[in-house]
């Protein structure tokens, strides 16, 4: 989290700075029928990223599909980056947290103001943890809670002088918290750095003490710590495996340098390598201002970074294969119901290429779009992409070979491929894989439209295990809408779910029984009044406000038209 002393030093000093890349003549290569997962936008979330009232509007954090953020615990007073006053408590962010779609970890240390943390004793620690606790667990419509991370970079902010050893007061924390919330996850060790024999260490006391995180957090914050995400992944997953330990999902709740959070291009390196090597979560770090999506808006308007999470957020259907040219670098989606391919890239300067295999089913033709976002920083706005060229393609041996020019090694860029006739308007169908799942999980069949499908939406007990699934769609007008689920339901009796959307009241939807689970190609239509714009669709097993649903179904995709 936010300062070293070295790292304030440098950039003081206006050392650490980025060093883009000189060279030129490099290819991008984007290989459409080699899919590496379904779209999650992984790496669209951020730390304090957002605060109370209109910082930031609902209306700019939609359209990024934000994934997952880390905020304060309930009570938090960590006064931030030179901050007079506590931002940004989780619960007081929970209503918009959840209306973006998001989900958020709550940084149980930042109870305390001060950063460092000044530790009092272990009587006021598990006293702080009991209230945390006990506030959350009040907050009964609140949902999206999926982590306590129970202390922030102990390599440099825990006091073993005062405290004991860290693994001990890990163990001493989780057993306390479990016995007063055995549902939520637990999250760590959040180190500042990954660091082998800190994590060997850290994995084998947990697995001894029976205290294993759910989740497994790191920081990557040092300038172009891209460049070793493979490296810490392979590391720690080879350490699970010597200490027998299940995979666990990994979170990069803190990422980018403070010389380099602002680089567009260094966003899209990220991107690319979270994707890539199967992070689950990861935020943009907070070294400046809380409330602003980490820099993407200034005074609620977007920056140039914006648009590269922007563009990003715009992605569906499945993340395929990129394999980069030296420092030129990007993140694909291929969405097979529009036929859409949308690469964002950059980190490279001068002349370069991108190549998009696998394209037969898009046509002879196709039309490529070519935009930048333009390189402001943090407090100048970027109000819109900035256009760069259109044009109409052939298709040779399903391939293309695009020339990006004069690029500038900050910028990102948008690559959009179309089909050259008949594209479609408006994305009509939103596949549940792609959407926010809520104490459900991701599966695949070859049944399933696009592969994926959500199962096991089965809790109802309560706001901490309730699941559902949320849809965050566009619609070109403001009407009525036929929607159509695709499911599956195994039961052999009807099952029904709840469907509320925009915060509206519940409906019921039933879904009769089909040939099995995993099995799809069943369906069922009802009608939706949606708003012109973004709207939340929520199809629930449990959600607060509604009683919960009858059986089980699993969801395959929802289609408007």
């Amino acid at each position: 989290m936010r300062r070293s002393t070295v790292l304030l030093l440098l950039v003081a000093a206006g050392l650490a700075v980025p060093s883009p890349a000189q060279a030129a003549g490099n290819t991008l290569t984007v290989n459409v029928g080699t899919v590496v997962r379904p779209v999650t936008h992984v790496a669209s979330g951020g730390l304090y990223a957002v605060n109370t009232g209109n910082n930031p509007p609902l209306n700019m954090m939609l359209p990024l599909k934000l994934n997952h953020l880390t905020q304060p615990p309930p009570g938090g007073q960590q006064l931030g980056n030179g901050a007079t006053s506590p931002c940004c408590d989780g619960l007081q962010v929970a209503g918009k947290v959840t209306s973006a779609g998001a989900q958020q970890f709550f940084r149980m240390p930042d109870i305390y103001p001060n950063f460092p943390y000044r530790w009092v004793s272990w009587a006021d620690w598990e006293s702080k943890v009991r209230t945390m606790v006990q506030a959350r667990l009040n907050a009964t419509s609140t949902t999206n809670v999926d982590g306590w991370e129970l202390w922030n970079e102990p390599d440099w902010t825990w006091n073993t002088a005062a405290a004991g050893p860290f693994l001990d007061g890990w163990t001493r924390t989780h057993r306390l918290i479990r016995t007063l919330d055995t549902v939520t996850p637990i999250v760590g060790p959040s180190h500042s750095v990954y660091n082998h024999q800190w994590m060997v260490d850290f994995l084998t006391h947990a697995r001894n003490t029976n205290t294993l995180p759910d989740v497994i957090v790191w920081h990557e914050l040092e300038d172009d710590k891209y460049l070793q995400v493979e490296a810490h992944v392979n590391d720690y997953r080879a350490i699970e495996r010597s200490l027998g330990i299940s995979p666990r999902p990994i979170s990069i709740n803190e990422y980018a340098s403070p010389s380099q959070v602002d680089i567009p291009s260094v966003s899209v390196h990220y991107m690319a390598v979270f994707e890539r090597h199967g992070i689950r979560s990861a935020e943009r770090a907070y070294w400046y201002e809380a409330g602003t999506l980490n820099g993407l808006l200034h005074n609620n308007a977007p920056t140039s970074s914006y648009w590269p999470y922007r563009w990003y957020g715009d992605m569906a259907g499945n993340i395929v294969q990129t394999i980069p040219g030296s420092w030129l670098e990007g993140v694909a989606s291929y969405d097979p119901t529009r036929r859409f391919v949308n690469v964002v890239l950059g980190g490279d300067s001068g002349n370069n290429t991108v190549r998009v295999n696998g394209l037969g089913a898009l046509g002879s033709q196709v039309r490529v779009t070519l935009t930048r976002s333009g390189t402001t920083g943090r407090h100048t706005n970027q109000n819109a992409p900035i256009a760069v060229s259109s044009a109409t393609y052939n298709v040779v041996n399903g391939s293309i070979s695009v020339p990006v020019t004069n690029m500038h090694a900050w910028d990102a860029y948008q690559l959009l491929v179309t089909p050259a006739s008949g594209a479609a308007t408006w994305q009509q169908r939103y596949e549940a894989e792609n959407a926010t799942v809520v104490n459900a999980n991701r599966f695949s069949a070859g049944s399933a439209s696009n592969g994926g499908y959500v199962g096991q939406i089965d809790g109802s007990a309560n706001m901490r295990n309730q699941s559902f699934v949320d849809f965050i769609v566009h619609v070109p007008a403001a009407r009525s809408y036929t929607m159509a689920i695709g499911y599956a339901n195994g039961t052999g009796a009807t099952a029904t779910h709840g469907l509320a959307y925009n915060g509206g009241g519940w409906s019921t939807i039933s879904y009769p029984p089909t040939a099995g689970w995993g099995i799809f190609g069943s369906t069922v239509s009802t009608t939706v009044n949606l708003n012109a714009g973004y709207n939340v669709i929520r199809l629930a097993k449990g959600a607060p406000a509604f009683a919960g649903g009858s059986g089980y179904a699993e969801l395959d995709y929802i289609h408007l038209s």
